[in-house]
C-alpha cells in the first residue's frame, strides 16, 4: 500500500479528528468564559506551611517506579497575607513564608514497625508543602477558595494599604487565579 491509497483510505480517521478538535476549542472556550472576575476590598490570603517526615518503602527493582509512602510526624503554620505569624520559627524565605518548628524525625523503630515483609527501608525525608487559599466577601457572603503563590503574594503586597483587587477566578469559580489592584 503506498501513500496515496493509505491517506485516501484514513480520510475519515482524519475527518473525525478534525471534529473532535473543533469540539475540544468550543469546550475549552465555554470553559474559560465561564470564569468570573470579582472586585473587593475585604479579603485575606493565607498559606499553610507544612513540614512532613515521610519514609519510602520499596520490595524490588519494580517498585522504584510505584513506592509505598508513610507519613510521620508534621507540623503545620498558618500565614496571614504575609505577615510573620507569632509562632513562626523558620523564615521568612525566599518566597516570604515562615515556617512551624520542625517535627521530630521518626526514629529506626517507628520505621520499622510501619515496614512489611521483606520491604526495603529509604532514609526518612523531610517535605514542605504549602496550601493557600483566598477568603473574600461576595454579597454578603464570605468565600474561601483555593489559590496560588502569585495570588498570596499580589495580597500580602496590597493588604496593607487595603488596595481593592479584582480577582479572576478558575473555572466553575473553583480557584482564584489572579488578584490584581484596582485603581481608584
Amino acid at each position: 500500500m503506498n501513500f496515496n491509497s493509505f491517506f485516501l483510505s484514513s480520510f475519515p480517521f482524519f475527518r473525525h479528528r478534525q471534529l473532535c478538535s473543533l469540539v475540544t476549542s468550543c469546550l475549552v472556550s465555554v470553559a474559560l468564559t465561564s470564569c468570573s472576575n470579582i472586585t473587593t476590598d475585604q479579603y485575606q490570603a493565607t498559606a499553610q506551611t507544612t513540614f512532613t517526615w515521610r519514609v519510602r518503602y520499596t520490595t524490588g527493582e519494580q517498585s522504584y517506579r510505584n513506592p509505598r509512602f508513610e507519613e510521620f510526624a508534621s507540623n503545620s503554620l498558618l500565614n496571614y497575607n504575609g505577615e510573620k505569624p507569632e509562632e513562626a520559627v523558620i523564615g521568612p524565605d525566599d518566597q516570604g513564608l515562615w515556617w512551624p518548628t520542625m517535627p521530630p524525625k521518626p526514629s529506626i523503630d517507628e520505621v520499622e514497625q510501619r515496614q512489611k515483609l521483606q520491604e526495603k527501608i529509604h532514609k526518612p525525608e523531610l517535605l514542605r508543602t504549602v496550601k493557600y487559599q483566598l477568603t473574600y466577601q461576595q454579597d454578603n457572603q464570605t468565600v474561601t477558595l483555593p489559590t496560588n503563590y502569585q495570588v498570596y503574594r499580589q495580597v500580602a503586597r496590597a493588604y496593607p494599604y487595603g488596595k481593592t483587587l479584582q480577582l479572576t477566578l478558575g473555572i466553575n469559580n473553583g480557584s482564584v487565579e489572579k488578584a490584581e489592584p484596582v485603581d481608584r
